[in-house]
């Protein structure tokens, strides 16, 4: 079987080649090529043709085909619609970050799988239902993909787009390893953000692994009840078992456990929810990332600006941590939070 690039670290490839005469320099540069300029390595000055060519014969260099693309009017925002290696097709979102013109970038939203299992109500991707995972290069060749077609530079990568990261932990992983590498996109790790709806094991092997990736949990609920309505996790991974798994990360990392709140209206955002919040991570340093819903079904809504101020005004008083209200962008193309669904419907 043939070695796939973008689907393994230079290091791994000249472990798997070095009976091809492959050196650790030569695996950096044939990575480079593959992977920050889109090409084979050529022959040149200290480089031995017969080697590469062997190596050619060894390896395949897989393409995502682009199928579609919007951008969106309003924002900027640009969703991908791609295939890869499965017939199902996935989206991915350039997140353009040009608040400061002397420091105009993107940040790349991937997918980690085709569709979701875990049917959280308020997501458009969970009503889908799984398909399959992505293989490591499929997320990987996303980023390149877009980076390729980007005017600005990419800076950093968020799995946030369709599945769960922790379900696909392996590729997710690999990826995020290829992605980081400086002979690979460069992207720091600590601009790689994973995102879980909580799944227990998944974090406490990321905790074990010690990865400079960030972690973000999407918690959305501190009700027990109310969460397993909105997101069927629960009955699996249970809340206080989240929170201890985020505990144990605190306690090795240091760093602090940032939440995420996909806010609806009437449903999350009252005077209640910020004490349960308080009570739940009591002790815990965090961060809590507030989040409108998307739901073009219009089963959930977002909170009116009153609602919000006032569901605001309590955090702050009972939390006692940075709140922050994070922008989801590009809703008029149905590239915003909750919103893929990896069909090409002439918004994308």
């Amino acid at each position: 079987m043939p070695i796939i690039l973008k689907n393994i670290t230079a290091d791994q490839m000249q472990a798997r080649l070095a009976h091809l005469g492959v050196t650790p320099r030569m695996a950096r540069q044939i990575q480079a090529a593959v992977l920050q300029r889109g090409t084979w390595l050529e022959p040149q000055p200290g480089l031995s043709a017969r080697v590469l060519e062997n190596v050619r014969q060894a390896t395949v260099i897989p393409q995502l085909t682009l199928l579609g693309k919007v951008v969106s009017p309003r924002d900027g925002f640009a969703k991908y619609l791609f295939r890869g290696a499965g017939p199902d097709p996935f989206e991915a979102v350039c997140i353009p970050l040009l608040h400061r013109p002397e420091d105009k970038k993107c940040v790349v939203c991937v997918s980690c799988q085709v569709g979701c299992a875990l049917g959280c109500a308020f997501c458009a991707t969970g009503r889908m239902g799984f398909r399959r995972d992505l293989a490591a290069w499929e997320i990987v060749d996303q980023v390149a993909s877009i980076r390729a077609d980007s005017p600005h530079p990419v800076r950093g990568v968020v799995f946030m787009g369709m599945g769960e990261p922790m379900l696909n932990y392996d590729a997710v992983i690999q990826a995020a390893r290829i992605m980081s590498e400086p002979c690979g996109l460069a992207i720091a790790g600590k601009a790689i953000t994973i995102s879980t709806v909580g799944i227990v094991p998944g974090i406490r092997r990321f905790t074990a692994e010690g990865h400079s990736y960030r972690l973000v949990v999407s918690l959305t609920s501190a009700d027990p009840d109310l969460r397993r309505a909105l997101m069927p996790v629960e009955q699996a991974h249970r809340t206080a078992d989240v929170i201890q798994a985020l505990r144990e990360y605190h306690a090795a990392t240091g760093r602090r456990v940032t939440l995420a709140w996909t806010m609806m209206a009437g449903v999350n955002t009252c005077e209640q929810d910020a004490h349960m919040l308080a009570e739940l991570t009591r002790g815990l340093p965090i961060k809590l990332d507030l989040i409108d819903v998307n739901d073009p079904t219009g089963r959930f809504r977002a909170p009116l600006p009153e609602e919000l101020a006032a569901f605001r005004d309590v955090l702050r008083f009972t939390l006692k941590a940075p709140v922050a209200r994070r922008y989801s962008g590009g809703q008029d193309i149905s590239a915003a939070c909750g919103m893929l669904v990896g069909i090409n419907d002439g918004n994308g």
